[in-house]
């Protein structure tokens, strides 16, 4: 199934590979903040950790944030947690 012109749009000044079409990796795609908010997302959809994990292994392979992190993430999202710093951010601030 082809994807929206959007996302495809998207894809390409992303540069990944995305429904068969290859594309070189940014570095910035892998910050944990980025995954975050993509993971809060995938809450508000009512994805299960799993459908949400895999997903973002999907998109940020090797640089994905590990099980364990995503896991936490995705329970505090679960638990109504708005903020997507992390709390050593916010005592900076």
């Amino acid at each position: 199934m082809p994807l929206p012109a959007r996302c495809e749009r998207v894809a390409t000044s992303l540069n990944r590979t995305v429904a068969g079409d290859t594309f070189s990796t940014q570095s910035s795609l892998y910050k944990p903040v980025e995954q975050r908010v993509n993971l809060k997302f995938l809450v508000k959809l009512g994805k299960t950790f799993t459908e949400a994990y895999a997903m973002l292994k999907e998109v940020y392979g090797n640089g994905c944030l590990s099980r364990t992190q995503g896991f936490e993430w995705f329970k505090r999202f679960k638990e109504g947690r708005e903020m997507i710093e992390d709390d050593r951010t916010l005592k900076k601030l």
